[in-house]
């Protein structure tokens, strides 16, 4: 663990898997890391894992589909950790079901869940970032971001619109110096003995070294898969 805080991460919906994965990763590399999700109670053991191996994490609670919360968590991290130097947004939402009885509720909080959230995270960072020139913002999409599955129509238009928000994102901020990348997770996450899945410090590895990329050889769409995943 290093003591030099090359600035904060913020993570935006983070849960036991990726989202924890992540947080110790970058607090690993020194970073201060931010983790937020809409219950900021569940977040305490994240929190105490890194703090307890010499790192800096708080949980805030925060509801990505208001602008307002939105607002005040990049407010509350800086002014408690330091100037932001990566945001990734990690939120989705989906309702399995046939098209012909989904509900407009459900598809619109898939919708917001998954790709509004992304908007006002994203803009948020946008806003600090742009003026300093560097920095990064990472999303995290799916399968579902390329492919829409029978029975999973609002998963796959939120991810396909926050691959296309990410997309226009990176054509317009990174000629002003801020990385901005897709991850495509094509498989599911978690352990195995036979790494059928996608191991949550594996896909956080790869986060993170592109967020160090060169800027002379950045990635933008980035898949990751099980070896012996389909594809």
């Amino acid at each position: 663990m290093t003591n030099s805080n090359p600035g904060t991460c913020i993570i935006v919906g983070v849960g036991p898997g990726l989202g924890a994965a992540l947080a110790r990763r970058f607090a690993a590399a020194g970073h201060g890391v931010a983790v937020a999700a809409r219950n900021s109670d569940k977040l305490a053991s994240v929190v105490d894992e890194i703090t307890a191996a010499g790192g800096s994490a708080k949980a805030y609670a925060c509801d990505a589909t208001s602008e307002s919360s939105v607002a005040a968590l990049f407010e509350a991290a800086e002014a408690d950790l330091g100037a932001i130097d990566v945001a990734i947004y990690n939120a989705s939402g989906r309702a399995r079901g046939p098209i012909a009885e989904t509900t407009l509720g459900e598809f619109t909080d898939a919708w917001e869940r998954c790709c509004l959230g992304g908007f006002l995270v994203g803009r948020e960072a946008a806003r600090r970032l742009g003026p300093k020139g560097s920095g990064s913002i990472l999303f995290t999409g799916a399968t579902a971001s390329m492919k829409g599955f029978p029975h999973s129509a609002t998963f796959a238009a939120g991810k396909f619109a926050l691959r296309g928000l990410a997309e226009s994102m990176a054509r317009e901020l990174q000629p002003q110096g801020v990385h901005v990348a897709h991850f495509n997770i094509d498989g599911g996450i978690g352990e195995h003995d036979d790494d059928a899945r996608l191991r949550p410090d594996a896909i956080a590895e790869t986060y993170y070294q592109t967020h160090t990329q060169h800027r002379s050889a950045w990635s933008h769409s980035i898949e990751v898969r099980p070896w012996v995943e389909n594809f």
